[in-house]
């Protein structure tokens, strides 16, 4: 019986493919679930190698929930404990959503609605065996709307505030679920954006949300700076933070 596997959503993300990793090296099995399967299938190969007792691709899209069947059916026969980490989401930047408003819908599901509604899904089964934990990808960006992304930090915001009531509900049954809430990160989404501050490696980011995993944190800030930064921002009295470009 293996110590634990790790449903993984949105697995094609740059993050995921490194928490897949390092989850496989210490023994972790691991179902990758998104919408590019043959992307998938070589982080699954090379997951097996590192370690990983189970390394499975599967169908997910978190704006399809029929997908999610497929998930609930394969874990069904899993052993162990069963975990959940939720990298999904997308970030089209304020001019392009500005310019087209219809991407609103798209970026609350993939970042809130769709994850949410999979989590509200799956939540009997892991509340059932009565472990795991539940690891959703948030942002800073949820902390506080900014001129420059707050229809992205609205939709993070909103899963923020479902994540904690989940918490709420799960902790009663044994099951332990933690906010993540990375800064800026070396990936796809953040590429010609410029100079952006203390930008962090995708491998850091997964490192800290396994180790937050294990210690069970309830809020994780990657990298920890990020911590007093918002701190900060979030205390700036709206009078003025109206009038600053942060």
């Amino acid at each position: 019986m293996m110590s634990q596997t790790w449903i993984i959503l949105g697995a094609t993300s740059t993050i995921a493919r490194s928490f897949a990793r390092l989850a496989s090296e210490r023994g972790d099995g691991v179902l990758l679930a998104g919408r590019d399967t043959v992307d998938m299938k070589a982080t699954a190969t090379d997951c097996a190698v590192r370690g990983a007792p189970l390394a499975e691709v599967i169908a997910f899209d978190a704006r399809d929930s029929r997908s999610f069947a497929a998930i609930l059916k394969r874990v069904d026969s899993i052993e162990g404990t069963l975990s959940v980490a939720v990298f999904v989401g997308s970030m089209p930047s304020q001019d392009e959503i500005d310019a087209d408003p219809s991407l609103i819908l798209g970026t609350v599901t993939d970042n809130f609605t769709g994850p949410a509604e999979f989590l509200t899904t799956i939540a009997p089964v892991l509340e059932a065996r009565g472990s795991g934990v539940i690891a959703g990808i948030g942002s800073v960006a949820g902390d506080r709307g900014r001129i420059g992304n707050y229809v992205y930090g609205a939709a993070k915001a909103g899963f923020h505030t479902y994540l904690s009531g989940l918490r709420n509900r799960m902790g009663r049954k044994g099951v332990h679920v933690m906010t993540v809430k990375p800064g800026t990160v070396d990936t796809a989404m953040t590429w010609g954006m410029g100079k952006l501050p203390f930008l962090a490696q995708p491998e850091k980011v997964a490192a800290d949300i396994l180790r937050g995993a294990d210690r069970q944190k309830d809020t994780l800030y990657s990298p920890l700076i990020w911590w007093p930064v918002m701190t900060v921002i979030r205390l700036i009295p709206e009078r003025v933070f109206k009038k600053l470009k942060i």
